[in-house]
C-alpha cells in the first residue's frame, strides 16, 4: 500500500481527464453531511485546478441522509409532524418531486431520536415511518422510495403498517404493545384497512441489507445489539418476529412466509418485511436506486472523472454501499473513479476490484481518530487538491 500525501493507490492516474468532474459521495458519518463532503471536495480541487468544471450529486445508499441528498438533488423538502421510535412526537421529513416521494425512515424512526445511552430494543416503533408514508399519500406521490437504515426498531415494520390502517391484536382484541417486544402477544392481524392509496402506488424498499427477517443472518440477531438488545432481548425478539410471520400467514398465506425469507425483509429492524408483505414493495440496492431518482447518469455522461466516498470505507462498503454503486455505473461508462474517506481498511487490490483507482483517506493527514473528525472538513479540502494534483493537471 502505497501512502504519498493521503493518497492511498490502487491504480494510477490519469492527467488527460475531460470533460467535468463528477462529486458523487456519500456522508462522513459523524463529521459531515453529503452536501458538505461535496462542498469541501469542490473547495480543495479548486485550490489546484481553478478552472476545473466540478458537478455535485451527493449521494445516499437509502440509510439516514437519503432525503438530505434527494433534496440536494432538486427534491423538495416537506415536513411532517409524526412520532418518534419511543412515542415522542418529532418533526421528520421527505422528498417530493413530480409525484416521487423519497422517504427515509430514520427521519421518524432513527437511532437518532434516542437520547444519548438511551436503547428501547423491545419498544421502539416505526409507527413515525407509516406516519411520514401517509403524509407523501397525501401530498400525490404515487411513487415511493423508502430508504431504510439506522433505525431504532426491531418491531418487523408492524408499527408502520398500524399507522396506515393495519390492526394488530393480541387474544383479548388488544392492540399489541409497541415494538418488537409487543408481537410476542400477537395472535391475529389484520391489514384489509391498510391505506387504499397504497395499492396503486409503486413503492421501492431501497437497502444495502439483504437479511431475511429472522434466524442468525435475522434483523434481531445481527442488527439488535447495536440497538442494545442484550442477548435475551434478542432471542425474545428474534422469536417475536417469527410469531408475527406466521400470525402474517394465517391470515394472508403463503406470500408472508416467503416475505420473511426474502432479500431485504431484515433491514432496519425488519421494517423491510412489513415494506415486502404489507405495502407490496420491490426490494432493490438503495444506492442502485437513489442514482436513478438523483439523475446520476444524466451527470456522468458529462464527466470524465468521478470523485466519490464516505466515512469508512471498509469491507462493509463493498456490500451494497455508496462509493461501490457509484463505481459500478462509472465504470460501465468507461469513467475513471477516486475516492475520498475518513478511514481506508482496503487493500489496493480490493480497491481495484470496486472499480476505484485510488482512495484518498484522512487518517493519512491526520492520524489521531479524534482530530480527524472534528478537523474533516480542512482535511478533506487538503486531501481533495492532492486528488486533483494527481489526476487533473
Amino acid at each position: 500500500m502505497t501512502v504519498t500525501d493521503g493518497a492511498v493507490s490502487g491504480g494510477r492516474g490519469d492527467a488527460r481527464v475531460r470533460g467535468s468532474v463528477l462529486v458523487a459521495a456519500d456522508k462522513f458519518k459523524g463529521s459531515l453531511t453529503a452536501v458538505e463532503v461535496a462542498e469541501r471536495v469542490t473547495a480543495g480541487i479548486r485550490r489546484a485546478v481553478p478552472d476545473a468544471r466540478i458537478e455535485a450529486v451527493p449521494v445516499a445508499d437509502g440509510g439516514d441522509g437519503t432525503v438530505a441528498a434527494a433534496v440536494a438533488g432538486g427534491f423538495e423538502r416537506r415536513e411532517v409532524a409524526a412520532t418518534g421510535p419511543l412515542g415522542e412526537p418529532l418533526t421528520a421529513a421527505f422528498a417530493l418531486r413530480d409525484g416521487t416521494a423519497v422517504v427515509e425512515m430514520a427521519e421518524a424512526s432513527g437511532l437518532q431520536h434516542l437520547p444519548p445511552g438511551v436503547f428501547a430494543p423491545l419498544t421502539a416503533t416505526t409507527y413515525g415511518t407509516g406516519e411520514v408514508l401517509r403524509a407523501a399519500l397525501d401530498a400525490g406521490a404515487r411513487d415511493i422510495v423508502l430508504g431504510v437504515g439506522g433505525s431504532a426498531t426491531t418491531d418487523g415494520g408492524a408499527g408502520m403498517l398500524a399507522a396506515l390502517g393495519a390492526r394488530f391484536l393480541d387474544a383479548r382484541g388488544e392492540p399489541v404493545g409497541p415494538g418488537g417486544g409487543g408481537l410476542a402477544a400477537l395472535a391475529s392481524a389484520d391489514l384489509t384497512g391498510l391505506d387504499p392509496r397504497l395499492a396503486a402506488t409503486e413503492i421501492v424498499l431501497a437497502s444495502d441489507v439483504d437479511n431475511p427477517l429472522t434466524g442468525p443472518k435475522g434483523a434481531a440477531a445481527v442488527y439488535g445489539p447495536q440497538k442494545g438488545a442484550t442477548p435475551a432481548d434478542v432471542a425474545a425478539l428474534d422469536a417475536a418476529l417469527s410469531r408475527y410471520a406466521e400470525v402474517l400467514e394465517a391470515g394472508i398465506g403463503s406470500r408472508a412466509a416467503a416475505a420473511a425469507l426474502a432479500p431485504g425483509a431484515g433491514a432496519a429492524g425488519g421494517i423491510g418485511y412489513g415494506a415486502l408483505v404489507g405495502l407490496g414493495a420491490v426490494f432493490r440496492s438503495g444506492i442502485e436506486v437513489m442514482l436513478d431518482v438523483l439523475g446520476f447518469d444524466r451527470a456522468l455522461a458529462r464527466a470524465g472523472l468521478v470523485v466519490t466516498g464516505e466515512g469508512s470505507l471498509d469491507e462493509q462498503t463493498l456490500h451494497g454501499k455508496a462509493p461501490v454503486g457509484v463505481a459500478a455505473a462509472a465504470r460501465a461508462r468507461g469513467v475513471d473513479v477516486v475516492a475520498v474517506c475518513g478511514r481506508l481498511a482496503l487493500d489496493p487490490a480490493a480497491l481495484r476490484g470496486a472499480g476505484i483507482l485510488r482512495a484518498y483517506p484522512l487518517t493519512a493527514l491526520e492520524p489521531d481518530p479524534a482530530r480527524c473528525m472534528a478537523e474533516a472538513g480542512p482535511l478533506l479540502e487538503r486531501a481533495a487538491q492532492a486528488l486533483a494534483a494527481d489526476f487533473l493537471r
